[in-house]
């Protein structure tokens, strides 16, 4: 089936459908959902169903967005007072890591393609950098999905450094690729010097503006009269796709600016935070899943069984190589992180929708066996999905490493705006407390505190200071938030 305007939207709802009741069956059995949404798309493909969908192009487009937002979502879920202990580490590993992982996968790659004929592949060094490079990022979308729908908590501030370094290291891979890209594209010798001038250039450039257009976005946000709340979600979209495009216009890492943009919203006092956050949530979702359906789409799983042997090969490589001596190299300084911890963060190098699309760069600059590249590239990810992905949680319990989740918001289910500056805690009342008074006025509450509801059961009681209080009962409170930052 060719898609066209008359069918393309039922076709989408359909797909979308699809996915969402296979990913609720598949989510009992441990099996990442984003995986999931892959192989939907990969079964409606022309190997399946016979869907035909094969423009690099659309992909990459389609791909741009979805991670502009997913990386922008993701640093405004990112709180600095959380990465500020590992900051140091996070970024070792979000560039020197990405580094040495392309140089150690590059060179396995060049020695397995020169030596062994039996493999099918014949690349030059360039070449198997450039597909290394491609590969060289975990997933922002498959670490932060797997990490937040499976609620894991970690010891030795593992999780948010892990949720850094895939958030920040996009932009050192999407940089390699471009650049390998350029040297391949111009036949001559890579000038190093060069090279390294067009990567500060793009980190510099990338950090000033999304630091930039954070700190605008709240001030407007915050100052703006709009006359729907709903507006103020679809105003910061387009403040993202903006900063994306302004970025790269001026030769900077976009991926990088809209990360770092949305770490300055996370971080600050902004109103209608809520409201953001179920847009934002509920937007990184669908892209999320229109992402992954269209690079399913995309393959032809025929075409992966040539390279099948050489790209197990290659993964296996870099799960049980490449990663851990690169992890292990970069966070050998810091020993405040145990070698247990290092092996729980070499084993979530998980790859994804991310490498993905960097693999299409070479297919649209037309670079010499660019499409054995690219089904190399969905292969690995697919077998990292599959042996990472669905043993993450089961890692984190052999190496002792989980914690148990967070409590998040309170039991009542109340929230308030973040204008208001203020915190609810909810307290669950025992006999020991209750011993000897039992009134609310008699209750030591500290000063700047109030009861504004009691639970009892199933019933919300209005308080006051003469209420019988019961043991069960679970009081919500509201006090000052003195810790709060201010804009």
């Amino acid at each position: 089936m060719i898609f066209t305007a008359e069918n393309i939207l039922m076709i989408g709802s359909i797909l979308i459908f699809s996915s969402i009741l296979i990913s609720k069956t598949g989510y009992r059995f441990g099996i990442p959902t984003l995986l999931l949404f892959l192989i939907v798309g990969m079964f409606f493909g022309s190997d399946g169903l016979g869907l035909q969908f094969n423009s690099a192009s659309d992909a990459q487009f389609i791909g741009m967005m979805a991670l502009s937002i997913i990386l922008f979502s993701g640093g405004m879920d990112t709180k600095y007072n959380e990465i500020k202990p590992i900051l140091t580490p996070g970024i070792i590993l979000s560039t020197a890591g990405v580094l040495l992982t392309t140089l150690l996968t590059g060179i396995f790659i060049f020695y397995i393609s020169d030596r062994n004929n039996q493999t099918n592949i014949e690349l030059t060094l360039l070449s198997s950098l450039l597909l290394a490079a491609t590969m060289s990022s975990t997933d922002s979308a498959s670490v932060f999905n797997l990490l937040r729908s499976q609620r894991m908590n970690l010891k030795q501030n593992l999780r948010p450094m892990l949720e850094l370094e895939s958030g920040s290291n996009d932009p050192m891979a999407y940089m390699l690729t471009i650049v390998l890209i350029q040297v391949i594209s111009s036949k001559s010798n890579p000038d190093f010097l060069l090279i390294t001038k067009n990567l500060l250039v793009q980190f510099f450039f990338g950090g000033v503006i999304g630091y930039a257009m954070g700190r605008f976005s709240v001030w407007l946000i915050n100052r703006i009269n709009l006359s729907n709340s709903s507006l103020y979600s679809i105003l910061l979209l387009s403040l993202v796709f903006i900063t994306f495009t302004i970025t790269d216009q001026l030769k900077g890492n976009a991926y990088l600016a809209v990360y770092i943009m949305g770490v300055i919203l996370g971080n600050t006092r902004l109103s209608y935070r809520k409201e953001i956050n179920t847009f934002m949530s509920g937007l990184t979702w669908l892209f999320q899943i229109i992402m992954f359906l269209t690079l399913g789409l995309l393959v032809n799983p025929h075409e992966m069984l040539d390279i099948a042997a050489v790209a197990l090969l290659i993964g296996v490589f870099m799960i049980l190589v490449a990663r851990p001596l690169s992890v292990f190299l970069c966070l050998l300084p810091f020993r405040n992180i145990t070698n247990k911890g290092r092996l729980f963060v070499s084993w979530v190098g998980l790859r994804g929708a991310t490498p993905i699309i960097f693999a299409t760069y070479p297919v649209l600059a037309q670079i010499e066996g660019s499409q054995q590249l690219f089904n190399i590239v969905f292969f690995i990810t697919l077998l990292s999905l599959v042996i990472q992905g669905m043993t993450i949680t089961k890692a984190a319990k052999i190496l002792q490493l989980d914690l148990p989740a967070p409590k998040e918001g309170n039991e009542f289910g109340v929230e308030l705006p973040e204008e208001i500056d203020t915190r609810l805690n909810d307290l669950t009342l025992t006999a020991e407390m209750l011993e000897d008074k039992n009134r609310l006025a008699e209750m030591q509450i500290p000063k700047g505190t109030l009861v504004m509801l009691v639970k009892r059961g199933n019933e919300f009681l209005i308080p006051n200071g003469q209420m019988e209080l019961k043991p069960g009962d679970k009081l919500l409170l509201i006090s000052e938030n003195k810790n709060k930052s201010a804009d």
